[in-house]
């Protein structure tokens, strides 16, 4: 499949993200979200990214201009019904995505591809939500979309091949380099950097050190760009919680329970960067 329209579902940091990457490699776009007030803000935010680049030397005036032109905001999944390919990313709840996956399906071709940006819920359920669940694959974007270099695909149960080749392909057109995954809690990075986020909460529950220097021990001994409880702040601490709540249920090993000091922070809405307040205050 030669993908010519997206639709991304969803006008938060990941599907604005997504838009703007999308714009640039020449992708006509539609950008939804039931929130109009959302769109305006991120076709704004997008334009803003753009002139930052330009400025920088990194784009060209008229690319910029071609790419913002590109973008299209709507607030119905029938706004969307030419798009050969779809990209949710919405809120990380089941419930949510699987209405958005079943408006999708009804609105868009029966040939057109339905991806979930999704972090941790399973492909296969969401997949088992609609009709031909072949079409439906997991295509987790690395926040922020623009800089990452990586997309997850993730295959549920049900996924043809050539759905995963298309969207594989797809990827590779926006400049992505992927990895392949199977559907399994958490796939590969947050199966791996969410239990690391979850230690160091523990870490400093425990008293073990302060959260400077944890960060700062993370930081110098392991040469990553930025320590594990800002890293937390970044993501979002509501979002950790999430991911490590269906670790925790799905592999049914208690090394992945969350900490009980991320879930007091989340239950204070003390949920990093976005709140002002996480580890840190900003």
């Amino acid at each position: 499949m030669d993908v010519k329209t997206l639709a991304v579902v969803g006008a938060g940091q990941m599907g604005a993200g997504i838009a703007q990457v999308a714009a640039q490699s020449g992708l006509s776009v539609v950008l939804l979200d039931v929130n109009p007030d959302l769109v305006q803000k991120a076709l704004a935010g997008i334009r803003a990214q753009l002139d930052r680049a330009v400025g920088k030397g990194k784009l060209k005036p008229e690319e910029a201009q071609a790419a913002v032109a590109r973008i299209k905001g709507a607030s119905s999944a029938q706004d969307a019904s030419h798009a050969d390919f779809a990209v949710e990313a919405v809120t990380e709840n089941e419930t949510v995505k699987k209405k958005v996956f079943q408006d999708l399906s009804r609105a868009l071709r029966q040939d057109a591809i339905l991806a979930t940006n999704t972090s941790s819920i399973p492909i296969t359920r969401i997949a088992a939500s609609v009709e031909r669940p072949e079409r439906v694959i997991g295509m987790h974007f690395m926040n922020p979309v623009p800089v990452m270099q990586l997309v997850e695909i993730i295959r549920g149960a049900q996924t043809s091949d050539g759905t995963y080749a298309a969207t594989r392909a797809l990827a590779e057109k926006m400049g992505k380099t992927t990895v392949l995954s199977k559907d399994m809690p958490g796939f590969i990075v947050n199966r791996i950097l969410i239990p690391m986020l979850n230690e160091a909460c523990f870490a400093l529950q425990e008293g073990l050190a302060s959260a400077e220097d944890i960060d700062t021990a993370m930081k110098l001994g392991t040469n990553v760009p930025m320590g594990p409880l800002t890293l937390a702040d970044f993501i979002g601490l509501d979002t950790c919680l999430s991911i490590a709540e269906v670790l925790h249920e799905g592999l049914g090993d208690d090394k992945y329970r969350p900490a009980p000091l991320l879930r007091q922070y989340v239950d204070a809405g003390w949920l990093g960067r976005k709140a002002k307040r996480g580890f840190y205050s900003y």
